[in-house]
């Protein structure tokens, strides 16, 4: 088995390149010393901003002095960030209350119009407003500015407080916990998938809604008010 694939060597090569006076070589080395072997992207998408600084600047330093931005924009490429963002798709207008009876959804994202993010790196959330008959794409929020953050989670989940649900392809409990506090119901799709797949889906059970999605909405689900109209003809 290669002890790194192809994907994770070019996201490699272009974190370095940005780190002046980086050996790649030797930026692979201290990875796999810190992520273990084989270095994959799944693995790479998991570095933080800290740990690749602690990596350049710690007591076995191979190059002691980095810019914080070009730290941020070397961890950016480590996660699959390849600096073009052209095929990211441009938010719609929107005036608030135009969808009534609307959801908010945010989608993890790390590539054009796919939920495709783990909730910790995705680098952007894609924010939809799901009507019965209507979708629209809002906003594209990244996340570089809530990684500045003490807890990335915390600063995560309070990016996305205005939606109702988050997709994501995965997140951790911990993660999770905040993200519920913040008053946000996370909704995991292991497969990566196009976000609008994911959307037409739940669009589907809007007037329907299972008892999970009823609970967000405010409503009854369908499943309960039969039991209830069983009741009043009793």
């Amino acid at each position: 088995m290669s002890t790194i694939s192809k994907g994770a060597a070019l996201r490699i090569a272009l974190a370095a390149k940005v780190l002046e006076g980086v050996d790649p070589r030797a930026f692979t080395i201290k990875l796999a010393e810190k992520i273990g072997l084989p270095i994959t992207e799944d693995k790479l998408a998991t570095m933080t901003v800290a740990e690749v600084k602690l990596i350049l600047t710690g007591e076995e330093s191979i190059e002691p002095e980095q810019d914080t931005a070009s730290i941020k924009l070397a961890v950016r490429y480590l996660w699959g960030d390849n600096g073009d963002d052209s095929d990211v798709p441009k938010p719609e207008p929107y005036v608030e209350g135009e969808l009534p009876d609307s959801l908010r959804v945010a989608v993890a994202s790390n590539t054009a119009d796919n939920l495709d993010g783990h909730f910790g790196s995705a680098l952007r959330f894609l924010v939809y407003q799901v009507g019965k008959n209507a979708i629209k794409l809002i906003d594209v929020r990244p996340t570089l500015i809530a990684d500045e953050a003490e807890d990335k989670n915390v600063a995560r989940s309070e990016l996305i407080n205005d939606c109702q649900i988050v997709y994501v392809q995965s997140i951790g409990g911990p993660a999770a916990a905040k993200v519920v506090r913040a008053g946000v119901h996370p909704v995991k799709i292991p497969t990566a998938t196009p976000a609008r797949e994911a959307i037409v889906r739940l669009q589907a059970v809007i007037d329907a809604p299972p008892p999970w999605l009823a609970k967000i909405m405010g409503v009854e689900a369908r499943s309960l008010a039969q039991f209830a109209i069983e009741e009043e003809e009793a």
